[in-house]
């Protein structure tokens, strides 16, 4: 098996004669002690694939360019056709809601509806399994899932990749997987104890000062239409960054998965198999396949939820601004920190936990819907379970849960049980309790139960693989947004007064002023 590891010099991989990157500045070469921590000791062995990756970018581009064309154009039409065409209603409940059910984002990547769930480019979960390659022949077995690279393909260019061009692009993102020494020296300077999404934060807004975008308009000349060039060359190189700065985060706070020598990347593997062998799951064993396809599956899942959440509304708010990749997904990475957004999944491990404990063994329906019948009288929320805008279970818990079927250690575990039974019995608690538009579980529901399952029980990690995968359709988007040049976000905003006025000059009853 081959490694690929960065020469004593850091360097980004170096194109072919055809295709040209800007010069980034200089970087002075890591000290040994640096090289011998992180794994940057001089290799002499060769990529076992150099042509794979010299042409990924390329081919993607080569790909991207006559999509890019043909939507200007039909955008430009589009504008003068329809720039006065009214398709919604502003009500106040929009506006003092959080904005739900406002039409107001271009969103490329995929669409969700409240009745039939998630789509990636107008296709299912279902269909993207079925369509989308999965890992090499070397590591492909009949449970195996799609690959979350070939997600991001599908996500970026609206077509469904062949198995080579998904194959050039993981070895791409192999390659381009390496860490400036400054980055580690920034993560060693952080308290162990800082929560983690913190530390990623921090370290992938850090990465900005390695940003061609932000390299090539600073030195004058970019032109607008060529903006999403170096966009996408960063996309590419902060989604192959992502899985080693989880993985340093994860040894260093915890003590557990690879040493850090060992957080590199083998252009044999594909992104989600490199992240799994990082987090010290990289065996042929069963349970570190099945922990591997687990891992392709979440990744691929949780890489796109149309616009509106936090993570992908904050990533493309600040990318509107011209801010580089870097800067807008560190924005994105710390809405999804927040409680209401990207800490679910831990929350139900948690739940799950206390309410084994406290059941029968075998837990029972009966005993079950008593203890959250009993949660909720409390005043107590059931994690896991509802959407801002599904009113269906979410399909990709089902995915996760059709992911147990045919996995035997999976379908023994009894935290997994509890969760499969609690999915059927909360909906009609939640219900009978009333207070609820959708009382069906959501992804959250499963995806930490699994991990734990495969022994990645440090809850707070969670979070930091979920934004690893968040990136894949954010990020997709921030490059159709520079290549179809869209504008800096700027809504209007109203006071309190102003929003009385509002409300009176369209007929409403007079409203007092007073808060």
């Amino acid at each position: 098996m081959t490694f690929f590891a960065p020469t004593l010099r850091y360097q980004p991989l170096r194109p072919t004669a055809k295709y040209i990157h800007l010069p980034r500045s200089p970087i002075a070469p890591p000290s040994f002690l640096t090289q011998r921590l992180f794994g940057m000791e001089h290799s002499t062995q060769p990529s076992s694939s150099p042509s794979l990756s010299s042409s990924s970018s390329m081919d993607l581009k080569s790909t991207l360019r006559p999509i890019i064309a043909s939507r200007r154009a039909e955008l430009k039409a589009f504008k003068a056709a329809h720039s006065d065409t009214v398709i919604g209603e502003v009500k106040v409940e929009n506006i003092l809601g959080g904005m739900r059910g406002l039409k107001s984002l271009l969103w490329e990547g995929s669409s969700l509806s409240a009745t039939s769930g998630i789509r990636f480019r107008g296709r299912t979960i279902q269909e993207c399994q079925a369509l989308l390659p999965g890992p090499p022949p070397a590591h492909r077995t009949s449970t195996s899932e799609m690959l979350p690279e070939a997600m991001f393909w599908l996500l970026i260019t609206g077509k469904v990749p062949s198995e080579a061009q998904t194959r050039a692009l993981s070895v791409d993102l192999a390659h381009r997987a390496q860490l400036p020494p400054y980055i580690l020296s920034t993560l060693a300077s952080f308290p162990k104890s800082m929560h983690p999404m913190t530390q990623f934060s921090a370290l992938v807004a850090a990465l900005s000062h390695e940003s061609r975008f932000a390299r090539s308009y600073a030195a004058g000349g970019l032109q607008k239409a060529d903006y999403w060039e170096d966009t996408l060359e960063d996309t590419l190189d902060l989604l192959a960054r992502l899985p080693l700065l989880a993985a340093h985060i994860y040894r260093r706070s915890y003590g557990v998965g690879a040493r850090p020598e060992d957080i590199k990347t083998d252009p044999e593997l594909d992104w989600a198999h490199n992240f799994a062998v990082m987090l010290g799951k990289g065996g042929k064993g069963q349970d570190d396949t099945d922990f591997q396809d687990l891992l392709r599956l979440y990744l691929a899942l949780h890489g796109d939820h149309e616009g509106g959440n936090v993570s992908a509304h904050a990533t493309h708010l600040v990318g509107s601004a011209l801010s580089d990749v870097y800067l807008s997904y560190a924005a994105g990475l710390q809405g999804l920190a927040g409680p209401l957004h990207g800490l679910a999944a831990q929350e139900v491990v948690r739940f799950l936990t206390r309410m084994s404990s406290s059941l029968p063994t075998p837990p029972t329906p009966t005993s079950i819907k008593t203890y959250l019948e009993t949660h909720l009288s409390k005043g107590q929320v059931i994690p896991g379970y509802g959407h801002a805008i599904l009113r269906r279970p979410d399909p990709r818990f089902s995915a996760l849960l059709a992911f147990t079927t045919p996995r035997p250690s999976l379908q023994s575990s009894p935290l997994i049980q509890l969760m499969h039974q609690t999915s059927s019995i909360a909906p009609e608690v939640l219900t009978a309790h009333g207070k609820t538009k959708n009382p069906f579980p959501n992804v959250d529901a499963a995806s930490g139960v699994l991990f734990r399952h495969f022994g990645i029980d440090q809850e707070l990690f969670y979070t930091v693989t979920f934004g690893v995968s968040r990136a894949i359709g954010a990020l997709a988007q921030v490059v159709w947004d520079r290549a179809l040049g869209n504008s800096i976000e700027r809504p209007k905003s109203l006071d309190w007064e102003g929003l009385r006025k509002e409300v009176e000059g369209k007929g409403g009853e007079k409203v007092k002023a007073k808060l």
